[in-house]
């Protein structure tokens, strides 16, 4: 398949290295003909993004991932919209004051293992972005405590590991309503994460359906070839639109280049026609 959009891309306004001007600039490069910014639980980024995206006409589709509660493992809601959603911004402001109580308590514990890192050096390398955990990894590499991305999640900041805690999050019908309140379309991320079996993973997408779900992501450098064959044929079965991305965060931190993963102008149409 051509990927024409990459639909799954991260900036500095949540946990990536690259501004959402240059984010566009190197979709550009890159050729692709449309973009979406989906940072985590926040638009901070959307519009700087749609104003260079005009400038370099490239499409570029406000959108946004909400980290939703599941066991036993992890949901991510992509939400894609036609226009900016203004407002949505306001509700997620409860998501974002816990991501701000998480990070120190996350320094707290590496301190207490011995990593004697601070809040202050943390959001020094922030900048204007919110903080996450890949600016404390960051700061653990600058450190000497970890050699790269990888190590710092392994040994201290990935889910179940010494410094990790749990942030508070919407649940995935509230992650899907709030979606939907805004006018957009709430999209199921890299569905490998939620660790279901397939049959429990097509009753769980059903149900979902009922309640406002219009997606899967099923293109995705994390997913085999047999994975991606079950979420299609899970999309087609439900009526769903499949969706695709690279989860790009930056030059230096992937597993994919952007716009190496995504959608043909097919898969992008039927998401637009949704929206």
């Amino acid at each position: 398949m051509a990927v024409h959009a990459d639909l799954h891309t991260h900036t500095t306004a949540s946990d990536g290295d690259l501004t959402p001007s240059e984010l566009v600039a190197l979709a550009a490069a890159r050729r692709l003909g449309a973009l979406a910014i989906t940072d985590h639980d926040t638009l901070k980024g959307v519009l700087e993004g749609v104003q260079a995206g005009n400038a370099q006409g490239l499409m570029v589709i406000p959108g946004v991932e909400i980290s939703a509660v599941f066991e036993p493992g992890t949901l991510h809601m992509l939400g894609y919209f036609g226009v900016h959603p203004a407002g949505l911004e306001a509700d997620l402001d409860r998501v974002q004051q816990a991501r701000s109580e998480r990070f120190p308590k996350i320094i707290r514990r590496l301190n207490d293992l011995g990593c004697m890192i601070t809040l202050e050096e943390v959001a020094a390398i922030a900048g204007d972005a919110q903080i996450g955990r890949p600016h404390i990894a960051k700061a653990l590499i600058a450190r000497g405590y970890a050699k790269t991305f990888d190590e710092a999640f392994n040994r201290w900041l990935g889910k179940g590991k010494p410094a990790y805690v749990e942030k508070e999050k919407l649940s995935c019908e509230e992650a899907i309503a709030l979606i939907l309140k805004h006018g957009g379309v709430p999209v199921m991320a890299h569905p490998f994460t939620l660790e279901l079996e397939d049959t429990d993973l097509k009753d769980f997408m059903a149900q979902h359906k009922e309640r406002g779900l219009r997606g899967i992501e099923v293109y995705y450098p994390e997913h085999s070839h047999a994975q991606m064959r079950l979420y299609r044929d899970i999309a087609r079965s439900l009526g769903l639109v499949a969706t695709g991305g690279t989860d790009f965060h930056g030059q230096n931190r992937i597993s994919a280049h952007l716009g190496d993963t995504g959608v043909d102008k097919d898969h992008l149409k039927a998401l637009m026609d949704l929206l």
